[in-house]
């Protein structure tokens, strides 16, 4: 029987060789952010065999890894039928999606836009080139005309401003929603495990005050995930400051950046349509027809 069990640091050497070897783009398809986020949506993880398998409270995810399909499948529905439900998938891309409606034709589909991952070319949020990015350049100046302003990595020296700002940012938000207390929540894992995650992040200050920061890690070798973003609103440019700064210093050789999915919120739709994605990362469902139960 192979065991699921909670996401642990010391897994994440085998955990991300594994998921290499999909190369699956998709925000859920990391290390960090099963780590992160696994105490709010209830996932385990698993090894079976090159299979780095993955289950939450919903359902399913599709396996990443490489090897016999089928059989890590088979695997997931012996545990399924352990624990009384059916395999339903919460989450897999297109390709999965087409192989496994080939391969097992008991599954319906269905996708919800909410949850499609924004993929941005490093070029355009690097250079923000072209009438496309014009706002996006006027905040970014109207920030820089603060004068004791600059950009710096997350270290050692400096991560313990990142708290304190994320937990004074969510004190100027509304801390009555949910979902943003589960977001901090997960954001709040990710700094205090920050270095043992091998994250990589990047601050702004003005007048030496941490404004900004935002974090994430590698999906594949050319893509990179940003997990979290954070900044005072009341600093006029700040988002679109912090977001271009941290592509310029550190992400250089990644060709694609995730900045991840709007969950169907009206705003943060808004926002990443602004940077012009080069594509979404389209991602499924799938459940088993009710004519093959």
């Amino acid at each position: 029987m192979t065991e699921f069990k909670n996401a642990e640091l010391k897994d994440k050497t085998w955990a991300r060789e594994l998921l290499s070897y999909s190369a699956y783009r998709g925000c859920e398809y990391t290390f960090g952010n099963n780590f992160c986020w696994q105490n709010i949506y209830g996932m385990k993880i698993a090894r079976y065999k090159d299979f780095y398998l993955i289950k939450s409270s919903g359902g399913y995810f599709f396996p990443a890894g490489r090897g016999d399909f089928r059989e890590a499948i088979e695997v997931l529905r012996k545990d399924a039928d352990e624990c009384g439900c059916f395999l339903n998938f919460v989450t897999m891309n297109k390709a999965s999606m087409q192989w496994l409606k080939e391969n097992y034709p008991e599954y319906g589909f269905e996708s919800n836009r909410d949850f499609h991952d924004y993929i941005y070319n490093y070029e355009d949020l690097a250079t923000l080139k072209g009438k496309k990015f014009h706002s996006k350049r006027n905040f970014i100046n109207r920030f820089r005309l603060n004068q004791d302003r600059h950009y710096e990595p997350i270290s050692p020296q400096n991560i313990d401003e990142c708290i304190e700002m994320n937990e004074q940012w969510l004190k100027e938000s509304d801390c009555c929603d949910g979902d943003l207390e589960s977001e901090n929540c997960a954001v709040r894992n990710g700094l205090n495990n920050f270095f043992e995650l091998d994250f990589i992040g990047g601050l702004l200050r003005v007048n030496g005050k941490v404004i900004a920061f935002t974090f994430g890690e590698p999906a594949t070798k050319d893509t990179f995930v940003v997990h979290a973003e954070k900044a005072f609103t009341s600093v006029q440019g700040s988002y679109p400051a912090i977001n271009n700064e941290f592509v310029l210093n550190e992400l250089g050789g990644y060709d694609y950046i995730n900045r991840e999915e709007d969950m169907g919120l009206e705003n943060l739709r808004k926002a990443k349509l602004s940077y012009n994605p080069a594509f979404m990362e389209e991602k499924y469902k799938a459940v088993i027809k009710a004519s093959s139960l």
